[in-house]
C-alpha cells in the first residue's frame, strides 16, 4: 500500500509517523512544498522575542532523522498541482529540479493547512507568523539598530502573540483590529482585560480599526491614524486552503473548508483530509473551523487508526484554547455568549472573580471565569477565563468536564486536588458549580451586567452591600449603599420595588439577596458584582456596538 501525505507539520506528520507505527509494510510518501516539514510552529512568536534563543529547538525532524526513525519518504520543496482522483495519482512539481512528477497512490492524506488572507502594502515588507521562513525573514528585518517600529494587523491568537514578542524584543508596536474587541472567542466583558493589559504594556491598540491604504512605506488606517512601520505582521486572519480539493471535486463544507466524516474521509472514501483545512464537527454536530493544532495532531492520529484498519472517530471540537498576553493567560472553550445569542440558543450566565489559591498564602492572582449553561438541562456549553496564575489549570477541567457530560451543578462536588500554595478549599471550578446549582434549583436569581441599565429605568433600586472605603473607589451611579453587615438593621430604607444587590465580586451579594428574599423584598443578585460590571461597562463605552449588538 503506497501512501501519500500531502503537507507535514502537525495534521501531515502525526498521520505519517502514526501509520508506521501501526503498519511497518506500508509506502510513505511525504510531499511538503517548503524547506520544512517538522517544526514547532507554535513557537515561532517566541523565538522572534528571544524567549526561545536557539532556533534549532524549532525544527523537530528532518527528512534524514524521519527517514531513519520512521522509514518515512519525505520530500521538501515538492508542490502538488493536481489530482486525479479517478486514476489515484498526483501531479507534482519538484522544485529542486524544475521536473514534473506523477505518483500514484493507494490512499491519499491532504494535511494543506490554510492561506493567510493578503495584504498589499507598497513600500513595507510583510510577513505572517506561519513558518519557519516567516521567522527568519522578520529576526532579519529587526538586526540592528534599536528603535524599529511594526504594525500588526489582527488581534486573534496569533496576532497577540505577534505584538508581545514585538514589544519583548523592543520594537515599537501598534496593533489594529477590525472587530470591536481582541481575541473574538471572549465575550467583552472578559476581552477587556486583555486590552488594558496591552496598553499597560505599552502597544498601541486601535480596535474597530483596518488598513484603509498602504503607500510609498506609509500606512493609513481606517480611524485616519497614519504610521510608516518598518515591518507588517500579517496576523489578519486564514482561509482553509482548498485549491486542490476543490479542482479535484472534493466535497466542501459549510465554511468553506474540506469537509470530512468522523474518521476523516473526504467524500472519495480513499482521500482523508486533517488540519487547518478541514471542516470539524461542533459540540452541536454542525460543522465549524477550528485552527488548533491539537486538533490537527488528533485527527492525524485518528486518519492514520482508520487507514490501518482500525475503527476510530473524533470528538467534537471544543476549540479549547489558551494565550498568554504579557501577564494575562486567555482562555476559553465552547461556546461565547455572542454565539449563542447569534444561533438564538437559550443559556444561563455565571461570573466569578477567584484567586488563583488561597488568599491567605503569598503570590495568589485574581482570575475571571465566565460560565455558560444550557438551563433546559444544566450542560456545560462554555466557559472563558482571564487572569494570571491558574488559568491555565481551571480551562481544561472545564473542557474536560464539558467533553464527559459533567453538568454544571456537579462542578461542586468535584473532588480536586488542594493545598494553599496550589488552589483552594472550594475551588474556583467548585464555586462555579455552586454558583450554577444556586441558579438551577432556584436558590437565588442573578441579573447580567448589561441588563442592569434597563432594570434602574424600569424602577428596580440598585443597592451596594460593601464598605464604604470599597464604594469610594468605585460605584454603580445611583446605587444606595446599605453595608452587609447592617442590612438587617436597615430594611425600612429599601423602597417597595424590585431590588438588585451587588457586592465586588457577587458572593456577600449572593448573602443580602438571600437575607432579603427571606424578609419579602423581590431581590436579585449582580452576578460577578462590581467586577464584572465595570468590566462590561468599560467594554461598552470603547465599543458601543458591544451593546447594540444584544
Amino acid at each position: 500500500m503506497r501512501v501519500i501525505v500531502i503537507g507535514g507539520v502537525a495534521g501531515g506528520m502525526s498521520a505519517a509517523t502514526r501509520l508506521r507505527r501501526l503498519d511497518e509494510a506500508a509506502e510513505i510518501v511525504v510531499l511538503e512544498q517548503g524547506d520544512y516539514v517538522s517544526y514547532a510552529n507554535c513557537g515561532l512568536p517566541y523565538y522572534v522575542g528571544g524567549e526561545i534563543a536557539d532556533r534549532a529547538e524549532l525544527l523537530l525532524h528532518t527528512p534524514e532523522s524521519l527517514a531513519a526513525r520512521f522509514r518515512l519518504d519525505v520530500r521538501t520543496r515538492h508542490e502538488v498541482l493536481a489530482l486525479d482522483l479517478d486514476e489515484r495519482r498526483v501531479e507534482v512539481v519538484d522544485h529542486r529540479s524544475d521536473s514534473l512528477v506523477e505518483l500514484d497512490y493507494d490512499v491519499l492524506i491532504l494535511a494543506v493547512g490554510a492561506t493567510a488572507h493578503p495584504i498589499d502594502a507598497d513600500g513595507v515588507p510583510v510577513h505572517t507568523l506561519r513558518t519557519v521562513d516567516d521567522v527568519d525573514a522578520i529576526s532579519a528585518l529587526l538586526a540592528g539598530d534599536a528603535g524599529k517600529t511594526a504594525l500588526v494587523v489582527g488581534g486573534g491568537y496569533i496576532g497577540l502573540e505577534a505584538t508581545e514578542n514585538l514589544v519583548r524584543r523592543g520594537v515599537a508596536t501598534t496593533l489594529v483590529h477590525r472587530g470591536a474587541h481582541v481575541l473574538g472567542t471572549l465575550d467583552p466583558e472578559l476581552a477587556v482585560l486583555v486590552e488594558d493589559e496591552l496598553r499597560a504594556n505599552g502597544v498601541e491598540l486601535r480596535t474597530s480599526t483596518e488598513i484603509r491604504s498602504v503607500a510609498d512605506g506609509e500606512v493609513l488606517l481606517s480611524d485616519g491614524l497614519t504610521v510608516r512601520p518598518d515591518l507588517i505582521v500579517n496576523a489578519s486572519g486564514a482561509a482553509p486552503n482548498t485549491s486542490l480539493a476543490r479542482a479535484a471535486g472534493l466535497r466542501l463544507g459549510a465554511n468553506g473548508g474540506i469537509a470530512v466524516d468522523e474518521a476523516n474521509r473526504t467524500s472519495d472514501p480513499r482521500v482523508y483530509a486533517v488540519g487547518d483545512g478541514v471542516e470539524k464537527l461542533g459540540p452541536d454536530g454542525a460543522e465549524t473551523l477550528v485552527a488548533m493544532a491539537g486538533l490537527a495532531n488528533r485527527h492525524g492520529r485518528t486518519a492514520a487508526d482508520v487507514i490501518a484498519g482500525r475503527e476510530e472517530g473524533n470528538s467534537p471540537a471544543l476549540g479549547t484554547a489558551i494565550v498568554r498576553v504579557f501577564g494575562l493567560s486567555a482562555a476559553s472553550v465552547g461556546w461565547s455568549e455572542r454565539r449563542l445569542r447569534r444561533a438564538g440558543r437559550a443559556f444561563r450566565v455565571v461570573h466569578t472573580h477567584p484567586t488563583s489559591h488561597a488568599g491567605y498564602f503569598p503570590g495568589a492572582e485574581r482570575m475571571a471565569l465566565k460560565l455558560l449553561i444550557d438551563p433546559a438541562d444544566d450542560a456545560i456549553l462554555g466557559a472563558q477565563a482571564v487572569g494570571g496564575a491558574g488559568v491555565d489549570k481551571r480551562i481544561d477541567v472545564l473542557a474536560v468536564a464539558m467533553a464527559g457530560g459533567i453538568t454544571a451543578s456537579r462542578l461542586a462536588r468535584l473532588e480536586l486536588a488542594y493545598a494553599p500554595q496550589y488552589g483552594q478549599a472550594k475551588d474556583p471550578i467548585n464555586q462555579l458549580g455552586y454558583v450554577a446549582d444556586n441558579l438551577r434549583t432556584g436558590t437565588t436569581t442573578t441579573v447580567q451586567w448589561h441588563e442592569l441599565g434597563a432594570l434602574q429605568r424600569d424602577g428596580a433600586t440598585v443597592v451596594d452591600v460593601r464598605s464604604d472605603a470599597e464604594r469610594e473607589a468605585g460605584a454603580i451611579p445611583g446605587a444606595l449603599g446599605i453595608p452587609l453587615d447592617e442590612i438587617r438593621e436597615r430594611l425600612e430604607e429599601l423602597p417597595d420595588a424590585p431590588v438588585i444587590v451587588y457586592c465586588q465580586v457577587g458572593q456577600r451579594g449572593h448573602t443580602a439577596a438571600r437575607l432579603l428574599m427571606q424578609h419579602g423584598v423581590d431581590a436579585r443578585n449582580l452576578d460577578g458584582g462590581y467586577r464584572t460590571w465595570s468590566a462590561g461597562s468599560a467594554a461598552a463605552v470603547a465599543a458601543p456596538e458591544t451593546m447594540e449588538a444584544r
